[in-house]
């Protein structure tokens, strides 16, 4: 093939892809009401079995090449809730919690960087019986891993779950507000989301005390 000809075949090839991209683009745009938390949902529906998947915004700024991998933190990978004073084991349990899948997306601005973390689960009914609806707490942590780890952002949620009367329900949450200073190159590959059960999290925060008025 000569130079011209393999510079118009490169040329028709780039055409096509970008008259791709637009008609994505549009096809995008006509379904704008779509928010993330929908392509969340739609990709955990989506029957593949990958536990740790990437999700870019089509329509969102230019996604961060290095976003960190997501990891369930060590001894918080189940919520289990037992009758009041009980252990929870055996017949004591009312109700058992678990991550499934999760799924990740990460868009650099400027010298940040805001993480959305999708984390999918199950709560089962246990022998005590559950309660009508669960309040399911969550923590989320970027880390920067290494001999001392180093916490650089956490943040914990909630989620309530309405039970049936199977005592099998699915739950999803998204993290979509955590943000981070952009790490640098020398230790990006360090960091990870650690994600898992916070108890803590179902807590109700101290309410500020009013300022006393002066006489």
């Amino acid at each position: 093939m000569t130079a011209f000809r393999l510079g118009e075949y490169r040329k028709a090839a780039t055409s096509a892809a970008v008259l791709l991209a637009i008609g994505y683009s549009m096809s995008t745009a006509g379904s704008s009401a779509q928010s993330l938390t929908d392509r969340f949902k739609s990709l955990f529906g989506g029957g593949s079995k990958q536990e740790d998947i990437p999700l870019v915004d089509p329509q969102g700024p230019e996604p961060e090449l290095n976003c960190p991998p997501v990891s369930i933190r060590a001894g918080a990978s189940t919520y289990l809730v037992a009758m009041p004073g009980k252990p929870a084991i055996g017949n004591d349990v009312r109700f058992e919690a678990t991550i499934t899948r999760m799924a990740r997306e990460c868009v650099r601005n400027g010298s940040d960087i805001t993480a959305r973390i999708g984390i999918q689960g199950r709560v089962i009914a246990g022998p005590a019986g559950a309660p009508d609806t669960i309040e399911v707490p969550l923590r989320v942590a970027v880390v920067q891993g290494g001999v001392s780890e180093k916490t650089i952002a956490t943040k914990a949620y909630r989620t309530t779950v309405a039970m049936t009367e199977d005592g099998s329900v699915p739950f999803t949450l998204i993290a979509d507000d955590i943000l981070y200073p952009a790490p640098a190159a020398a230790v990006s590959d360090s960091y990870i989301f650690y994600i898992g059960f916070d108890p803590q999290a179902l807590t109700p925060e101290p309410k500020a005390k009013a300022a006393r008025k002066k006489r």
